[in-house]
């Protein structure tokens, strides 16, 4: 089954917590501390592999978590980092974060790599807060979390030529005859619901991936149809092969047809409009197709459209050979792959030192008889601290009043005993100048 669309949970691995711990060795009294500091841990990581041709996997598994950081040890010894996650992912992937519909990254050549969610830092141990004034500390922090998001991946197929036109144009026919690729045909729209890939081999030893993708239909830049399933394939064809029914089967009206798919084309990506286009006039060897066929050129005229126009009957293999020679020569004179989104690496998260953080990053509000405390560093401490130590406590408190925040909780009004409230903690306020 071919899936070009998936959505999944990413999390990097959490810090290791930072240990408290003192030196007992013979001959050593007074030893001091010798915590040491938590692992980091580790992080997701896509990475292109070509031999991947769909996001199938994704449907099974849609949680990747990378391993936390190990813990710290005694004798100062740092714990081990975790390794990072490696998730494989098909050529032609582009990832958008699902909240903020942000281009992680755009990921096309076999062995790219690209962070999506960063593990956490390794807590500090207790010799990293030893000091003149307190020699023993016993402090240590906890590991940072991993960042997490949720993130949608789609996938572009990864082809030199794609077929576009309206349903039953005979696109699928084509790319049967001129390759070993076997998409299936019927007399009914929408016979392809999906990409099918075929490998052309043209001879004196030039060859190229064509792509035989879903029919679109009027609106579909908008979502309509098979919509949006279809026009993100086009994006990455070198060469944009557009089929038209000559024989007007079904009653259209083979130029407006041309027009519409070319609109569709323009509303959904307007840099489509620069890619080189070959229009083909297929089902030559049905009537009325040569009167049509004329009228078309008539109209292109008119409008003051200069293309080539190679007619052809795919099913009875007229004309076929020579639209591949005018592909191959097409192909031979561009750029090797289609202009895409550079890779955006992920911003690596900023750790703050909070003790030298501006007074103003934090608000605080009120809601009844509670003072509620809002700063992203500030949660972040808390997650870091580990209060069932005395020391740890001490330095929480001394850190929030060196914010200035004690100050602004006493201009607010908040007394002995008032309760403050920091993300899910609440703490009793305590008056000290």
């Amino acid at each position: 089954m071919f899936v070009d669309k998936a959505k999944i949970f990413v999390k990097g691995g959490d810090g290791g917590d930072g240990l408290v711990a003192f030196r007992r060795e013979k001959y050593v009294p007074e030893g001091g501390p010798a915590g040491g500091d938590g692992g980091n841990g580790g992080d997701v990581i896509f990475r292109v592999d070509e031999g991947l041709r769909t996001l199938m996997d994704f449907r099974y598994q849609k949680h990747f978590k990378a391993d936390r950081g190990e813990k710290g040890r005694n004798k100062a010894q740092h714990g081990a980092n975790a390794d990072d996650m490696i998730v494989r992912v098909p050529p032609g992937t582009t990832v958008v974060d699902d909240d903020t519909e942000e281009i992680i990254a755009d990921l096309t050549r076999h062995g790219q790599e690209v962070v999506v969610a960063k593990g956490g830092r390794g807590g500090r141990g207790n010799i990293r807060f030893a000091t003149t004034q307190n020699t023993a500390p016993e402090i240590a922090e906890n590991g940072e979390e991993g960042q997490e998001r949720w993130v949608t991946l789609e996938m572009k197929v990864m082809a030199d030529v794609g077929l576009v036109g309206f349903p039953s144009v005979g696109k699928s026919t084509l790319l049967s005859v001129v390759s070993a690729a076997k998409p299936k045909i019927a007399a009914y729209h929408f016979t392809t619901l999906t990409p099918n890939l075929g490998v052309v081999d043209v001879g004196e030893g030039r060859s190229f991936v064509m792509a035989d993708l879903p029919g679109l239909i009027e609106g579909a830049h908008e979502g309509v149809g098979l919509g949006h399933e279809f026009l993100r394939h086009v994006e990455r064809t070198r060469v944009i092969v557009h089929v038209v029914d000559m024989a007007a089967t079904d009653g259209r009206d083979p130029y407006e047809d041309f027009l519409k798919i070319n609109e569709e084309i323009k509303q959904y990506n307007a840099k489509l409009e620069q890619r080189p286009q070959i229009v083909v006039a297929n089902k030559m060897d049905m009537p009325e197709a040569e009167d049509n066929l004329a009228l078309f050129k008539e109209q292109l005229a008119e409008d003051g459209r200069e293309l080539t126009i190679y007619p052809i009957s795919a099913i009875a293999r007229e004309g076929v050979q020579e639209l591949l020679y005018k592909i191959a020569d097409i192909l031979d004179s561009i750029p090797d792959a289609p202009e895409v989104e550079e890779v955006a690496e992920v911003e690596e998260r900023k750790v703050y030192r909070l003790e030298k953080r501006d007074e103003q990053d934090f608000t605080i509000t009120r809601e009844n008889d509670i003072f509620v405390v809002e700063s992203p560093s500030i949660e972040r401490l808390i997650k870091r601290t580990n209060f069932s130590t005395h020391d740890g406590v001490v330095r929480f408190a001394r850190i929030l009043r060196n914010m200035g925040i004690d100050k602004e909780l006493r201009s607010r009004g908040a007394v002995d005993g008032q309760t403050i409230r920091i993300a899910d903690f609440e703490f009793e306020f305590v008056e000290k100048e």
